[in-house]
């Protein structure tokens, strides 16, 4: 490769996290990533059922996975 492609690579490449760093800070400081409230009122609304319902099936999936690791075999 020549060395002013890998200089532009490296510039654009540099450029780009920066600017992302920046969208990232941007979006602490005005608050995009402050979801509390949502999160709150949507366990506020969650009724015994659903809560049982989804441990169940997350049991379910972990018997799943821990079958599955039991029955694998390597090819021969």
């Amino acid at each position: 490769m020549d060395s002013s492609v890998l200089t532009l690579m490296l510039g654009i490449s540099t450029f780009l996290g920066a600017l992302g760093l920046g969208a990232l800070l941007w979006g602490l400081k005005t608050g995009q990533f402050n979801d509390q409230k949502r999160f709150l009122d949507s366990v506020h609304f969650d009724n015994e059922d659903d809560l049982r319902d989804a441990a169940l099936m997350q049991k379910k999936q972990k018997e799943l996975n821990k079958k599955r690791k039991k029955e694998y075999r390597p090819p021969d």
